[in-house]
């Protein structure tokens, strides 16, 4: 566990002593989940569950927000048992999917969700044309419903392939009022409507949090690493954790703690149970 800065100290020890009172975010893919090269296989770390389901009995409450549609979230992290184990201990588990354009909860088991963002049929539509003219027609393409995302992890050449594809993906994606989000040899094309930032912000407010903890590892995470950050600034406690990777270093300017992979995620949250 490798605080950024003395004040980095402080902020875990603020969010410590309100502890009962905070809620958790944390993303799927990277922080929770090890990053594969198959996005279908990815699946919780095994220490995970164990130290959420702890987690959940001490704070206010426990979510899941990633930019993965949050049916395929919940399927592949077990988290509709997860969140029915939370429920039998008086405790409550929320997915929000697709960046906070999707909501689920252990309490209401359905998730709401808008309607597809303009633009996005058509911009499915040309998707494959634009590959194949950017030398990269084997990208693997993942239909989310409100987004889609162009991985090039499972290509000989990923990061190659991955630095052909942005600025063509950009232009189309603004040609239909649509954003573009990277991440790791991955691009996401999503509204621009909704961020984890602002899913953030929902959830404190909404649970009269008085305190936040978000872990995450990704661009897509930047937006509630702020939110966090200016919550702070408001007067709430917060702790930013990044799951560190050489491949977003970007991330670990705006975090409080440094950890190695979902695992480091697993100990961090166990520190902040053993230690209040």
């Amino acid at each position: 566990m490798e605080f950024t800065s003395a004040a980095a100290r402080e902020h875990y020890d603020a969010v410590r002593e309100v502890l009962d009172g905070a809620v958790v975010g944390l993303d799927f893919d990277g922080t929770l989940s090890p990053v594969v090269d198959d996005p279908e296989a990815a699946r919780l770390h095994p220490g995970a569950p164990g130290v959420l389901l702890e987690l959940a009995e001490v704070v206010r409450a426990v979510a899941v927000i990633t930019g993965r549609p949050a049916r395929q979230a919940i399927a592949m992290g077990d988290l509709d048992a997860l969140g029915n184990a939370m429920l039998d201990r008086g405790a409550e588990l929320f997915v929000f999917g697709q960046y906070g354009n999707e909501r689920w909860s252990s309490t209401e088991q359905r998730i709401l969700s808008p309607r597809p963002p303009a633009g996005l049929a058509s911009f499915e539509r040309e998707l494959p044309g634009v590959l194949r003219r950017a030398d990269a027609a084997e990208a693997y393409i993942e239909e989310k419903g409100l987004a889609v995302a162009v991985h090039t992890r499972r290509m000989d050449d990923p990061t190659g392939a991955f630095e052909r594809i942005v600025a063509p993906l950009t232009t189309l994606a603004e040609r239909h009022h649509l954003t573009i989000e990277p991440g790791r040899n991955v691009v996401e094309i999503r509204s621009g409507d909704m961020h984890k930032g602002q899913a953030v912000r929902t959830f404190v407010a909404e649970q009269q949090a008085k305190g936040i903890v978000f872990g995450g590892d990704d661009l897509g995470d930047i937006e509630a690493f702020e939110a966090v950050r200016d919550l702070r600034e408001e007067g709430l406690p917060g702790l930013v954790i990044c799951s560190a990777s050489t491949e977003q270093p970007d991330l670990v300017d705006l975090a409080d703690l440094v950890v190695d992979g979902p695992a480091g995620v697993v100990d961090v949250l166990g520190s902040l149970l053993r230690d209040r």
